[in-house]
């Protein structure tokens, strides 16, 4: 069983199969924990089909489905579209007296929003928080993206009165918050405005309500605003991390500001952090989008190497972001400096 797992994990989908041949051909049958894991195998396969067939085979040889194989078959039919037969499963779950946890709901809602059908999402969203659990605050942003798209802001400010009625008054607070960045009310357009409001609820602001407020800023490319929340979080005594920098490496590349993402990254570096794989690929986002907005406008563009420890060459065709991966990798070049962000920006 380890080993089918640890396969499983890994995506070798020929190796799985030989471990499950090997244990058909030895008589060791399946439990509950190994269907779990086949589950998983069909789901990152792409063979959701082989799920349903999975639920009979189970139910003949007299294997008890528990709320972790159901997540994973709901999970797997919600993947690849198949939600008549996600509800079909969770009917069923439900009917044999098995309650679901937040991981059900979660994906329920997940995979209903993804299709646009907020409705139904919104359906099982209000029966969550029926049965006592707490909202997950990913499945509200994702809840909060699709309504926006859909421009049904109404929607979402009688969505928040309801949970804070119902109870839920923190997370009412904060995501009222975000309806107003998102939405087109404009009565939090400002950071200071944001804590103040979140302060009048009584609500103790933590490291997470402030990166949670950076992100939606973030998204918009309001680079002013989530510099803002930054200084506010400093002002309660909350040291900015690093996840909280990255977020403002995206706004600023929201923006088109790559002067700004640079000098950020910069200070991540100065200030003896380590820059991980989102900080990079963030930054790599925002010199791509340079090199669009420069292709658009003159076509062609010619890159000079001569900062570099290399002989002074010109190429066409080159963009900023791949002599950014080039100084990374080499770590050759201080970035940052006023020459470096010469030869960088073109």
């Amino acid at each position: 069983m380890l080993l089918l797992d640890a396969y499983a994990r890994a995506g070798r989908l020929e190796d799985s199969w030989w471990v499950l041949g090997e244990m058909k051909r030895r008589g060791v049958r399946l439990g509950t924990a190994g269907y779990s894991t086949l589950v998983r195998l069909y789901r990152d396969s792409g063979m959701w089909k082989k799920a349903t067939d999975l639920i009979l085979e189970m139910q003949e040889l007299g294997v008890e489905l528990d709320v972790k194989i159901y997540n994973g078959l709901i999970d797997t039919f919600g993947k690849y579209g198949q939600l008549a037969d996600a509800r079909g499963v969770f009917e069923k779950m439900r009917g044999q007296g098995i309650k679901p946890d937040i991981a059900t709901w979660n994906a329920l809602i997940r995979w209903h929003c993804r299709v646009g059908n907020m409705k139904r999402a919104l359906r099982f969203l209000a029966a969550m928080q029926e049965e006592g659990m707490y909202p997950d605050p990913k499945i509200f942003i994702t809840i909060i993206s699709r309504l926006g798209e859909q421009g049904k802001w109404d929607e979402l400010k009688e969505l928040f009165d309801k949970m804070r009625n119902r109870g839920f008054k923190e997370s009412g607070a904060i995501y009222a918050v975000l309806v107003d960045i998102y939405g087109q009310y404009g009565h939090f357009r400002d950071a200071q405005e944001c804590v103040a409001a979140l302060k009048a609820e009584n609500l103790q602001l933590s490291p997470s309500i402030f990166c949670v407020l950076a992100n939606a800023y973030a998204q918009q490319g309001l680079c002013e605003q989530t510099v803002s929340v930054l200084q506010l979080m400093e002002a309660e005594g909350i040291e900015p991390n690093l996840v909280m920098l990255n977020l403002l490496i995206n706004a600023f590349s929201t923006a088109g500001r790559h002067v700004e993402a640079l000098a950020v990254f910069q200070h991540i570096k100065d200030s003896g952090m380590s820059p991980d794989v989102v900080t990079y690929t963030t930054l790599m986002k925002a010199f791509m989008r340079v090199k669009r907005y420069e292709k658009n406008r003159f076509q062609k563009y010619i890159v000079k190497w001569s900062v570099l420890v290399v002989p002074r060459i010109e190429k066409l065709g080159k963009c900023c972001m791949m002599r950014l991966l080039q100084w990374i990798k080499w770590d050759i070049i201080e970035i940052g400096t006023p020459a470096a962000l010469k030869w960088l920006l073109c």
